[in-house]
């Protein structure tokens, strides 16, 4: 069949919708005879006269196999374009010898492409993969608006129906009952993005930033030779001190300390608080200031 016969402007609904099923309603119905007299004319002719006039004349016909798929959430105009591909599928293959009307032979291949074009379009996820989840795909989704979420009985039964596991249809009603949501967040009527569960508000982890660990690994590093280099300046004894209660896996109490040493508790505190006094002032000139000295040498 020659592209340039059947890509009408006609036959793509466009923009005005309204306007092309006007438009297509103004076509004549063909009655049986004139239908098999087009139909033998294409199949034993290859005229391509007689098949635009039998795609035009079930023009109207797509429009309303369309309609049934209208809960989609998908244009119109989209489901009639696709429908017209299955119907100009179907007059290519149509004999009038086997004794049918075209309409009821055009109605699996309209069909096909409609599901074709959903199953396509409604999720990024695809829900339906193999022929018997394309059928489960579209019986279930009917079935469920009349009986909501299935009971095990139903389940069973639709299973049973369909030829397919219950466990398929358990899974398949999951499908249909999920929703695609956008990665970033959708944005509310003012531009704000509105406060939804976004992959894009959980998948990224704020510590795993390369950079950031290269330069907390550096800066943890210039921090630890820091922090040797002012323990080298304390005495021996108050080396000892802050390192038995701030640096050991096992801290030292102050008792202990005052036992080891001979002096008071108090002693030790005095100690411990002078060679920290010796140490965040050796630190600030190495690593910026006060507050950064504060936060490796504890007051």
């Amino acid at each position: 069949m020659s592209a340039n016969v059947l890509s009408l402007a006609s036959l793509s609904p466009g923009r005005d919708l309204e306007t092309y099923i006007h438009t297509v309603n103004a076509f004549p119905v063909l009655a049986a005879e004139e239908e098999r007299a087009l139909a033998e004319r294409f199949y034993n002719e290859d005229d391509l006269d007689a098949a635009r006039e039998l795609v035009l004349s079930h023009l109207r016909f797509v429009v309303h196999l369309a309609r049934g798929y209208s809960g989609y959430g998908l244009p119109q105009g989209d489901l009639i374009q696709e429908g017209n591909v299955g119907l100009m599928k179907a007059v290519k293959r149509f004999n009038p010898n086997v004794g049918v009307r075209l309409v009821s032979f055009a109605v699996h291949w309209i069909k096909a492409e409609m599901h074709e074009f959903i199953l396509r379009n409604w999720r990024i996820v695809k829900v339906a993969t193999t022929k018997a989840q394309r059928k489960l795909f579209f019986n279930l989704r009917g079935s469920k608006k009349k009986l909501g979420w299935l009971n095990p009985a139903e389940t069973k039964a639709i299973a049973k129906d369909l030829g397919v596991a219950p466990a398929e249809v358990t899974r398949m009603e999951g499908r249909l009952a999920s929703r695609d949501v956008s990665f970033d967040g959708h944005a509310d009527d003012d531009g704000e993005e509105a406060p939804v569960a976004a992959p894009a508000h959980y998948l990224e982890d704020a510590d795993s930033n390369p950079a950031d660990i290269v330069l907390k690994a550096d800066a943890a590093r210039i921090a630890s030779r820091q922090m040797a280099a002012a323990l080298a300046t304390l005495d021996d004894r108050s080396r000892d001190i802050l390192q038995a209660r701030w640096l050991a896996d096992e801290k030292t109490t102050l008792m202990d300390l005052a036992d080891r040493y001979g002096v008071s508790a108090e002693r030790i505190r005095q100690i411990e608080r002078n060679a920290m006094k010796k140490m965040r002032k050796r630190m600030e000139a190495s690593v910026g200031g006060p507050a950064e000295a504060a936060a490796l040498v504890p007051a």
